[in-house]
């Protein structure tokens, strides 16, 4: 009984759909591709024919004839992270309006690209898109020779296929510094992500050079991976050692927000004796329980440029496209309770 229910079961075909609807096969194919030749009638009788049967075209033939599979590969890292949801949905939306599938993969153990390469070139995606960075030259040579354009957020770009969008990450972070100093501080803290992330050395840097501009030289800094966690327990341990500064500048909120929790688990009141600032602007930053003054991405704005770099990347796929660089976005700051004195 099992064996002749696996043996009778099979996808409708487009053979199927012509026959039902009484029409050829290449019209049931233009009926399914936007711009080709078909009357409306025969596309009702096409369209009708597919719902009763339950058919959907298989793309497989359609991206063998294009070479192109109209995949677009969107990397995460650390899923917990808030950015990375409001990233791909972002991203989703824009890609799925332009055509393309979206193809959701996930980085274990490491906060670069290098390594799934093999993976997403044996799905023959078209693009890449991620936070994470290209960290070796060998890994984007690998990715140029495969001729797989990669758009990558707050990270270097390397060559004309690995390119990147970038939020004014330095300019953002002074941002930062400024308010601080109008708001009275005169010791600081900053919790960055990893030594080597480049945006976070980039907000380090930006935040240091403003203070410096204001006559403070010195920064009390810790490293908190980009975890709620880990920023909680590089909070924890300044208060344990009564090292707590007037104000403390988190590179991501979710940072920020194990700061507040530490700071505040350890009697402190935030923003009476500690300012706090973020960067990133997740939607729980305007909760009523973190209330976190921060850093706006304008990822709306980083989206679209995405976009666009995409588009002509992969419509160069058979040559070296024109240029790589990077694109860097304005940012702004929004002030909330736990700097508002």
């Amino acid at each position: 009984m099992v064996a002749n229910m696996k043996s009778s079961r099979r996808y409708p075909s487009s053979t199927d759909v012509a026959r039902l609807a009484g029409v050829s096969q290449s019209a049931v194919s233009r009926a399914f591709n936007k711009g080709k030749s078909v009357s409306e009638e025969t596309s009702r009788k096409v369209f009708a024919a597919a719902e009763e049967l339950g058919y959907s075209p298989n793309f497989l033939p359609r991206m063998l004839l294009k070479h192109r599979s109209d995949l677009v590969a969107i990397v995460i890292g650390d899923s917990s992270n808030p950015f990375y949801a409001v990233a791909v949905d972002a991203f989703s939306k824009a890609l799925q309006e332009t055509g393309h599938q979206v193809l959701l993969a996930s980085v274990d153990g490491g906060n670069a690209l290098d390594g799934i390469l093999p993976r997403l070139a044996s799905y023959r995606v078209d693009a890449i898109v991620s936070a994470l960075p290209v960290v070796t030259t060998a890994a984007a040579e690998a990715f140029a020779r495969l001729r797989i354009p990669i758009v990558s957020f707050n990270t270097p770009a390397h060559n004309q296929w690995v390119a990147s969008v970038c939020s004014d990450n330095a300019g953002g972070a002074a941002l930062v510094a400024d308010l601080f100093v109008e708001r009275g501080a005169r010791s600081f803290g900053f919790i960055g992500g990893t030594p080597s992330d480049y945006a976070s050395g980039e907000r380090l840097r930006g935040f240091r050079e403003r203070l410096d501009a204001h006559g403070f030289d010195r920064i009390e800094i810790a490293m908190g991976d980009y975890l709620y966690e880990d920023a909680f327990k590089a909070a924890a341990a300044m208060a344990e050692r009564r090292e707590v500064p007037d104000a403390l500048f988190c590179a991501n909120d979710l940072m920020a927000f194990g700061a507040l929790d530490a700071l505040r688990r350890a009697g402190l009141r935030v923003p009476e004796d500690v300012l706090v600032a973020g960067y990133d602007d997740v939607p729980a930053a305007a909760w009523g329980s973190f209330d976190l003054t921060t850093v706006v991405h304008g990822h709306q704005a980083m989206v679209a440029a995405a976009i666009e770099i995409l588009h002509a990347r992969m419509a160069e796929t058979h040559a070296d496209p024109t240029d790589g660089g990077t694109i860097t976005v304005p940012v702004r700051l929004v002030e909330r309770a736990t700097t508002r004195r």
